[in-house]
């Protein structure tokens, strides 16, 4: 226990072979050292566990190999290897920015600079997280930088690069570390396991690598915590309960009954995710990246694309024969829609339960496939009703079979005025079958003959029927103009609106969302913006904006007012002096502080 070495460092490179996922960076390095081509100074970027630090120890070992192999790796036998290996080598030095970032530091690197190496050729500066270096530090580094010494070569690595000056920059060789692939991941995870005498199932690690994303150094520890938890036998179960991940079964059962149109279902098995203590907006992320695994497998040329384990890859081609492509399109607009406007939602639940419920309607939309259009926001009915409306329409159809050899001749019913009782038998029918269900008197269980139903009328019935029997071929009213409007419903059709635009409108969308709306003079709406630019975008949609609110809300009277806040106050910004002068006038001790250790302000 006490000789225990995570595997991150006992497994970590020593050769440029053995760097994983960073070929063509390492057979560059080669190259330039097999050709005498080297820069003065490097610049290493890219994600953390990348390898940045480790191909910098491992360029300087080999600049200053005594006896360098042909294929251009170091021989590791001669003392300057030897010294490096041993980690008692005088010509590497490393320096940590972060805890070393101010100008007296960078100072004393560039006296060590000047110094020669006794053993070897070139002594390498390795600067780790540039980035946090100050910008005086940066300053009192560039010109050594720029002209070092013949035997001085820096390697600079940072995890940010737009933090560097650009002058820093310019005087480096610009080097763009990739993450590695989940497959280099899983297979020097499996090297590892074979090595150690691990069993790892494949998925297990496969999880692994997802959870890394793209890192060596976060694969290795979480390798090391799960064959903790499982006492060397990894199992796929086991990872995703340690690492709180959820199983692939979630969302395939999900997919399978939202493809069923099973909403219950659908609803009862988020409940159950949920309770398991799991995010759901990484639940609705999580099906929005399952939707595109499902995509990628109804096609062999996309398969390369799915990073997952074999097993579960035949899982993914069996669904993707199940899910139409028109599905998956507006499935994953859907999650991606919900994604967005989750983090402004207030209850985020209900706005998943919702995306759910749009997503299980979606094998029965009626909407062309073909058309282009986005997902219809609309929500159908869900549990079932009674079929008042369809019914009378099965029954007026023999009722009105008499009325049909009248249908060629409707150019001459203009002049001749219809007879009270020619819609008699269709009006009468149908207005029957509904009075029938409705009243409480009757119990009629099943509906088979139209002629029983006419006789088993009241006659105070028949002759409602029969006066409301003219009011049938008028046509739907119109609905009124200039009707009251409430300011819930306003929000409402705002919110449809803002949802409404176009993916190339994201931030109007954005916009329209968080901006509060209020109702005055009662056909008013008033909202209120940040700045200048705000009002000026608003005011450029208002005409379309005015005309689809007054639309849907029926009054015509409606109109938009735009209001800009006003800053009252702008903050002062105190330079450091300033700063030090006011929390001196509130405590005196501070100069006494400052004049006891000589203290001075860093620019």
């Amino acid at each position: 226990m006490e000789n225990y070495i995570v595997s991150a460092r006992k497994y970590r490179p020593t050769t440029f072979e053995s760097v994983v996922g960073q070929e063509a960076l390492t057979t560059t390095l080669k190259n330039a050292i097999a050709t005498g081509k080297l820069a003065q100074a490097y610049l290493f970027c890219g994600p953390r566990g990348v390898g940045k630090t480790t191909c910098a120890r491992i360029f300087a070992k080999t600049i200053n190999c005594l006896n360098p192999r042909e294929d251009g790796e170091a021989c590791n036998e001669c003392e300057s290897c030897q010294a490096f290996n041993e980690q008692r080598s005088y010509n590497i030095f490393e320096l940590d920015a972060a805890s070393n970032n101010s100008v007296d530091n960078i100072r004393q690197l560039v006296e060590q600079v000047h110094i020669p190496p006794q053993i070897g050729k070139y002594k390498v500066y390795i600067i780790d997280e540039v980035h946090m270096l100050s910008t005086s530090a940066f300053n009192a580094f560039l010109k050594t930088l720029e002209e070092p010494p013949r035997h001085a070569i820096f390697i600079l690595a940072t995890t940010e690069k737009h933090k560097i000056l650009p002058t820093i920059l310019s005087r480096c060789q610009i080097y763009d570390f990739n993450r590695i692939s989940v497959e280099d991941i899983v297979a020097h995870l499996a090297r590892v396991a074979a090595k150690e005498g691990i069993h790892a199932e494949p998925e297990a690690l496969n999880v692994i690598a997802l959870k890394a994303d793209g890192g060596m150094r976060d694969a290795l520890s979480i390798f090391d915590q799960v064959t903790s938890f499982t006492r060397g036998n990894i199992t796929y179960q086991q990872v995703i309960e340690n690492l709180n991940v959820l199983d692939y079964e979630y969302y395939f059962k999900l997919t399978d009954h939202l493809l069923a149109g099973h909403v219950t279902e659908s609803l009862l098995l988020l409940n159950d995710v949920l309770n398991k203590g799991f995010d759901a907006g990484n639940f609705i992320t999580g099906l929005g990246s399952h939707f595109r695994d499902v995509l990628v497998s109804k096609d062999e040329s996309t398969t390369a694309l799915l990073q997952v384990g074999a097993s579960i890859r035949e899982r993914y081609k069996e669904q993707a024969r199940k899910c139409p492509l028109p599905f998956l399109y507006k499935a994953m607009k859907l999650c991606n829609d919900c994604d967005l406007n989750y983090r402004l939602s207030k209850n985020k639940r209900f706005l998943v339960e919702l995306t759910l419920i749009q997503l299980a309607q979606l094998t029965s939309d009626d909407e062309d496939p073909a058309s282009g259009r986005g997902p219809a926001t609309t929500i159908k009915p869900i549990f079932s009703k009674q079929t008042a409306q369809s019914a009378p329409q099965g029954v007026s159809a023999p009722a009105s079979a008499p009325t049909a050899p009248a249908a060629p001749q409707q150019t001459a019913q203009k002049a001749v005025p219809p007879t009270p009782e020619a819609p008699k038998p269709q009006t009468h029918g149908s207005l029957n079958f509904a009075q029938v269900l409705h009243a409480p008197e009757r119990k009629v269980k099943t509906v088979k003959d139209l002629s029983t139903l006419s006789i088993s009328i009241k006659p105070q019935r028949q002759a409602e029927a029969q006066m409301s029997a003219p009011a049938q071929p008028v046509t739907k009213a119109q609905p009124t103009e200039n009707q009251p409007i409430d300011l819930a419903d306003l929000r409402q059709k705002w919110i449809q609106y803002a949802n409404s635009l176009p993916v190339e409108q994201i931030a109007m969308t954005k916009k329209m969302l968080g901006t509060p709306i209020a109702l005055t003079e009662g056909t008013k709406v008033q909202i209120t913006v940040d700045n200048k630019l705000a009002a000026q975008d608003f005011l450029a949609m208002k005409p379309v904006l005015i005309a689809h609110l007054q639309k849907e809300l029926h009054n015509s009277a409606l109109d938009l007012e735009v209001v800009e806040s006003v800053v009252t106050e702008q903050p002062k910004a105190f330079t450091r002096t300033e700063r030090f002068q006011l929390m001196a006038e509130k405590n005196h001790v501070l100069v006494d502080l400052k004049d006891e250790f000589n203290l001075e302000f860093s620019v």
